[in-house]
């Protein structure tokens, strides 16, 4: 028997295939719209279902899926689940405005705010606080401006000419300090307080009023000027000592001198235009000299002899004199420009005061012989001195001197004494200036009244212009 490969008993044939006629192809807008065509799916047809297998994911909602795993790979860590979020809190309440800071507070801030320290809202209220306080506001200006001054552009470092210009300075309001004798000192002293007023006044204040006053006779007069015009005054006459040492006259050259108050007069009518500030430096320039001479010139110039005019005085006593009246007139430019001058030192008064008492015998001998005064009562011998009054001076310079009523040459003892008069030191000074009235002087009166009076009234009449 013999075997068949296929069903019909043909070895080796195929089945006969199904062909079909392909009908007419439908028009364009006749076409159904068909889907692309589905990539061939690797998974089987009909997939077995797992016991643990998730439930499919809608594709909208889905995340992709992840990389698919390989035998090297590491298994991923397992997904951390989300933090549940924090139960909400009570609401978030504003903060309530700080107080205002205290005035003293903010007055403490003035300086670190013009330094620009402060925080901001330190410089917020400090700045809030100037416009309703005037005195703090005035004080940041202050202190605002004060911080300007630290701000320069110039150098730090010091100009090698300073040390010489701070000099110079300083000599151009005092001198530099000599040995001064003793009987120059007032002198001295007294310039210098009149230069350091006079350097404090203004420029319209040297034109004030000023009045001077002393006696002619036993009548009180004055003379009506500027403080402008008293220093030339001055001037004037310290040219009379400056004549005698061999300085330079401000009236220029002349063999007889004039007395204080024709040289005053002579010295104000030669300027051609009413006297300013500008009269202070050769004043103070003239008073430098004065000084620097008599200190370099040795002992014996203390006994030349200074003429003015009518009578001549040693040149310590005339320095002396100069002192007592720079003294008056600045206490009248003092008065003039509203300006606090104090008297001498006591020493110095002192000697202001001996001065004037070594000076009224011969005053007095003078109103006598002009019919001002009474005659000399008693005649003066080697044995009997004649008459004398006990002047008593208080306070600050004072003491007791004897001045000889019936000669000049006579010395004044207290066994001789008829009469006493009391005097405060300053008040005797502005008798003898002619600024009080000699029936207003005296503060206590005691024995021969006719010799009180005439030393009173011989006081006054040491005045001048």
């Amino acid at each position: 028997m013999s075997g068949s490969q296929g069903g019909d008993g043909r070895d080796g044939e195929r089945p006969p295939v199904e062909r079909r006629i392909p009908g007419p192809r439908p028009a364009a807008d006749d076409r159904e719209t068909l889907p692309p065509a589905r990539p061939a799916s690797t998974e089987p047809l009909h997939p077995v279902p797992q016991a643990d297998a998730a439930p499919p994911v809608p594709q909208d909602d889905a995340e992709p899926p992840p990389p698919a795993r390989t035998a090297d790979a590491e298994p991923s860590p397992p997904p951390v689940p989300p933090e549940p979020p924090e139960p909400p809190g009570p609401p978030e309440q504003a903060e309530p405005p700080a107080p205002p800071l205290p005035h003293k507070v903010l007055k403490s801030l003035l300086g670190a705010w013009a330094l620009a320290a402060c925080s901001a809202e330190e410089t917020a209220a400090v700045e809030d606080h100037l416009t309703s306080c005037a005195p703090c506001a005035d004080e940041a200006l202050r202190l605002r401006d004060a911080v300007g001054l630290l701000h320069t552009d110039g150098t730090l470092d010091l100009d090698p000419m300073l040390r010489s210009r701070v000099l110079e300075g300083c000599l151009g309001r005092r001198p530099a300090r000599i040995p001064v004798p003793s009987w120059a000192a007032p002198y001295d002293a007294e310039t210098a307080r009149l230069d350091a007023l006079l350097r404090d006044i203004g420029d319209a204040e040297w034109h004030a009023p000023v009045r001077l006053k002393w006696f002619e006779g036993d009548q009180q007069v004055n003379r009506k000027t500027t403080v402008a015009g008293v220093i030339s005054h001055l001037t004037a006459v310290d040219g009379l000592v400056s004549k005698a040492l061999g300085l330079d006259d401000p009236l220029g050259g002349g063999d007889k001198p004039l007395p204080p108050t024709e040289r005053t007069e002579t010295y104000w009518s030669a300027a051609r235009r009413p006297a300013t500030r500008t009269v202070r430096d050769p004043w103070r320039d003239q008073s430098h000299s004065l000084v620097r001479t008599v200190s370099f010139a040795g002992r014996g110039v203390a006994e030349l002899s200074v003429p003015y005019g009518h009578f001549a005085l040693p040149l310590q006593d005339s320095l002396l004199e100069r002192a007592f009246e720079c003294w008056v007139h600045g206490g009248d430019i003092a008065d003039a420009v509203d300006y606090p001058y104090e008297p001498p030192a006591a020493a110095h008064l002192h000697g202001m005061i001996d001065l004037a008492a070594r000076l009224l015998p011969a005053t007095l001998a003078a109103r006598r012989r002009a019919g001002l005064a009474a005659p000399a009562r008693h005649l003066v011998t080697a044995g009997s001195p004649g008459r004398s009054l006990h002047l008593e001076v208080e306070g600050r310079g004072g003491g007791d001197w004897y001045i000889a009523l019936d000669s000049p040459a006579a010395l004044g003892s207290p066994d001789h004494a008829v009469a006493q008069v009391a005097l405060d030191g300053v008040e005797f000074c502005r008798l003898v200036a002619g600024h009080v009235l000699p029936v207003d002087a005296a503060a206590g009166q005691e024995g021969d009244r006719e010799a009180i009076r005439d030393v009173l009234f011989a006081a006054a009449s040491l005045s001048r212009l």
